[in-house]
């Protein structure tokens, strides 16, 4: 069956109404997990077992497990080794909507090398368990005397608790699910759900300052000596030292990313160049972070000197003799706690405070998020001769995401389970990612498969009303070399509550950044290497945990190749920028209208304005602030009432060339054919070229305008100062109000009084020169 085409309305966003929280407002049972659709399940808590009975004869022991059986399911706890007082705490989940028994059926078995022996079995009428949601208690388990094959009670006992839940219940996570019976137990860990922190991140600033009594191996010549800092696997060198002495001074800063509990140690080395690529080492030593000052302002910390060792073999007749000398190098190191480690593009970050706690300021709110479904997924892979595809989502917002539990084999996934953030900057990003879990069997192998991402949705959260829900269907776009796909929608359910709206409102005259980005700004380059640092040990961290967030999945979230060149990407900020200069330009055709008299009546009425606001100058600026009032007020009835989702038009991505794609796709340094590089590299010629020209004709109109006054044209310059001369003498006999009356009557003068020729002002200006002639 063929796909049909995609239509544009298939790229947009599609408004839902789920049934949130499982009934109306007034239903008791809906008291927690109000922005996710209720699913019920049967739970069954395996605690413990006494007093099982023996059933090898000969050596008189028993290998206990429990056996859970609904209809078609069935799920095994672990089993123990000659123990009759197991415990297991297993809760096993069967979903309400795949039952199809009437009763549930829990059997004791004897694990055996060649069959199961049976030991005793118990069992429930569903229409007979009870119900339970939170945030009642949980219900206690209870002792359940063991029956036989015929229904007769037998000797041993089982510790059972057995209820109808949702999925707010507290067990649900770490429960096995009958919707996932087909995975392996190694496989378990990978597709239950999860929420992990990021690591707190910290700039570390190593101001080298000096160093004292080095020993360079050859005292004949003047030392080229640099200091070489590294923190794990980042790396960075001073410049040479420009006094070179065996006393050198640098006063040069380092910045390096580091996370707690900060297991890697601050490494300095003194080296000196005694030869191209090849450097000597005069001192080292080891620096714990740990024991490093922490700072939160920007007053400097106590510089210290530190003792570094350097071993030396001398050779005395036939035997040779290893001498430790030691110097002193001079550093200011502190941890600072003012900035914001920035592990994500500052167009769409989640958090924006400071590394320190005692900096943050109270939170504004909570944003609570619903996932709730998949619709329409695409196979993402093969199994047994189909497509199938497991999917889960990942949500990250500030320090803490999410992972939804995998849901096995389904391109219509329900999820619906819902998590809350503090929210302390309206002006952050939440994304949402959904991805195809490759990992099910866990061990060896799953190794070296990375998870498929299937796509990705982020909602800012000043575009959200206030204690409003958000239920809407979001396109998940990807991007591949063929052109954009539609793999599918996620269904979200987005509620922002503030709890202060005079904090948040306070927070819009607040710098978006922390003070130290502004009192010790970093460089833009500074800047990129220490978030692509960031990222590094973000994903690092994130996985190895248990379940691990992968790494290809933290990369995706964090958008890390975000800054690679793409030629579709530089079309749609052209268009962006184009869009923005839009208003200025249709100003501007609306007063080229005015002027040529379009619309006389119009012309009229800005002629009257426009005296009354020169008889009467106190009242421009009021005019100028009630007419944008009153366009806000106007476009107030057109304002956006969904939240903004991924754009194929403003991406260019429906447009994009294939060979463009390829081109965003490509390896960096590049792996294609140098045929196809050198067509590339032609086009980028071509395409600098015209910006060239560009950049060239605005830096000429500025250039004539240096040369008003620079006398390079002296007749041009002896004209204009004349002129500045003359409207000097004229603007101070006469009343400014005269003067701006009959420029603007001049300005907006009729057509008939016009000439197609160019003005005189515009053709003095044009014939000044520039120093284009002075370019080779």
């Amino acid at each position: 069956m063929m796909q049909r085409p995609l239509r544009p309305e298939d790229y947009s966003l599609k408004e839902t109404s789920p049934h949130l929280g499982g009934g109306t407002a007034g239903d008791k049972l809906t008291t927690t997990y109000d922005l996710v659709e209720q699913m019920q399940y049967l739970y069954v808590r395996v605690v413990k077992a006494k007093d099982l009975p023996p059933k090898d004869i000969v050596s008189g022991s028993l290998d206990p497990y429990v056996e859970v059986r609904l209809g078609n399911y069935k799920g095994t706890t672990r089993h123990f080794e000659k123990k009759t007082n197991p415990e297991w705490n297993q809760v096993f989940a069967f979903s309400k909507d795949r039952i199809q028994a009437s009763t549930l059926e829990v059997l004791v078995k004897d694990k055996d090398f060649v069959k199961d022996d049976f030991v005793g079995r118990i069992f429930f009428d569903l229409t007979e368990i009870p119900k339970r949601v939170p945030p009642d208690s949980p219900l206690a388990p209870q002792w359940y005397r063991l029956e036989d094959k015929k229904g007769d009670k037998i000797k041993g006992e089982l510790m059972l608790a057995v209820w109808m839940g949702t999925q707010a219940d507290e067990a649900f996570s770490d429960a096995w699910h009958s919707d996932a019976a087909t995975v392996p137990s190694d496989g378990l860990p990978n597709i239950r759900s999860k929420v992990y922190l990021t690591p707190k991140l910290w700039y570390v600033r190593v101001n080298v300052i000096e160093a004292q009594d080095l020993l360079p191996s050859d005292k004949g010549r003047f030392p080229e000596v640099f200091v070489k800092a590294s923190v794990g696997n980042q790396a960075l060198r001073t410049r040479i030292s420009p006094s070179r002495s065996i006393n050198p001074m640098w006063n040069e800063d380092l910045m390096f990313v580091a996370a707690e509990s900060f297991e890697e140690h601050l490494v300095i080395s003194v080296e000196d160049r005694v030869g191209p690529n090849k450097d000597e080492v005069l001192g080292k030593t080891i620096i714990p972070l740990q024991k490093v000052d922490r700072r939160l302002d920007h007053k400097p910390v106590p510089s210290r000197w530190y003792t570094m060792e350097k071993h030396v073999v001398i050779t005395e007749g036939d035997k040779k003799k290893e001498m430790k000398f030691s110097s002193r190098i001079h550093l200011r190191i502190c941890l600072d706690g003012g900035y914001h480690v920035l592990d994500e593009s500052t167009h769409y970050s989640s958090d924006l405070r400071p590394t320190a706690k005692q900096l943050w300021k109270p939170s504004i709110g909570v944003l609570e998020l619903g996932i709730l479904n998949s619709q329409g997924l695409l196979p993402m892979k093969t199994k047994d001769g189909k497509g199938t595809t497991d999917a889960y989502c990942v949500a990250k917002y500030g320090q803490k995401w999410v992972r939804t539990r995998t849901i096995i084999d389904s391109f219509a996934p329900k999820w619906n389970e819902q998590y809350t953030w503090e929210v302390y900057d309206p002006c952050t990003v939440v994304t949402i990612g959904v991805f195809d879990n490759c990992h099910l069997h866990g061990g060896e192998k799953a190794a070296g498969t990375k998870d498929s991402r299937i796509g990705k949705v982020r909602i800012r959260l000043s575009t959200l009303e206030t204690d409003k829900v958000y239920t809407h269907a979001y396109p998940l776009l990807v991007l591949l070399p063929s052109g954009v796909k539609k793999m599918g929608e996620v269904h979200l359910a987005v509620r922002f509550t503030c709890s202060s709206l005079l904090n948040m409102m306070h927070m819009y005259s607040q710098p978006l950044l922390p003070k130290m980005h502004y009192l010790h700004p970093l460089s833009v380059t500074q800047l990129d290497v220490l978030r692509h640092q960031a990222t590094l040990i973000v994903s690092t961290r994130l996985s190895r945990a248990e379940p691990p967030l992968r790494k290809e999945v933290v990369e995706y979230m964090l958008d890390v190749d975000s800054h690679m060149w793409s030629m579709r990407k530089s079309k749609a900020n052209f268009f962006r920028i184009m869009g923005v200069l839009g208003g200025a330009i249709a100003v501007g055709k609306w007063f080229n209208q005015i002027c040529n008299w379009k619309n006389p009546l119009t012309t009229v009425l800005i002629h009257v304005l426009f005296v009354i606001l020169v008889l009467y100058p106190e009242l421009i600026l009021p005019t100028v602030f009630l007419y944008l009032f009153l366009i806000g007020v106007w476009y107030y009835r057109w304002r956006p009432r969904y939240p903004p989702h991924m754009d194929t038009r403003l991406s260019h991505a429906d447009t994009a060339h294939s060979d463009e794609l390829d081109e965003e796709f490509d390896t960096f340094p590049t792996s294609r054919h140098p045929d196809i590089v050198r067509m590339r590299y032609d086009r980028l010629r071509s395409v600098a070229g015209r910006i060239q020209t560009v950049v060239g004709d605005l830096a000429n109109q500025g250039e004539r305008l240096q040369s008003l006054l620079s006398w390079r044209d002296p007749r041009a310059t002896a004209l204009f100062v004349l002129f500045c001369l003359v409207a000097a003498v004229v603007l101070y006999v006469t009343p400014f109000r005269l003067v701006a009356l009959l420029a603007g009557i001049y300005l907006l003068r009729h057509p008939r009084f016009r000439h197609k020729l160019p003005s005189v002002p515009l053709n003095f200006f044009r014939r000044l020169p520039a120093r284009t002639d002075s370019m080779l």
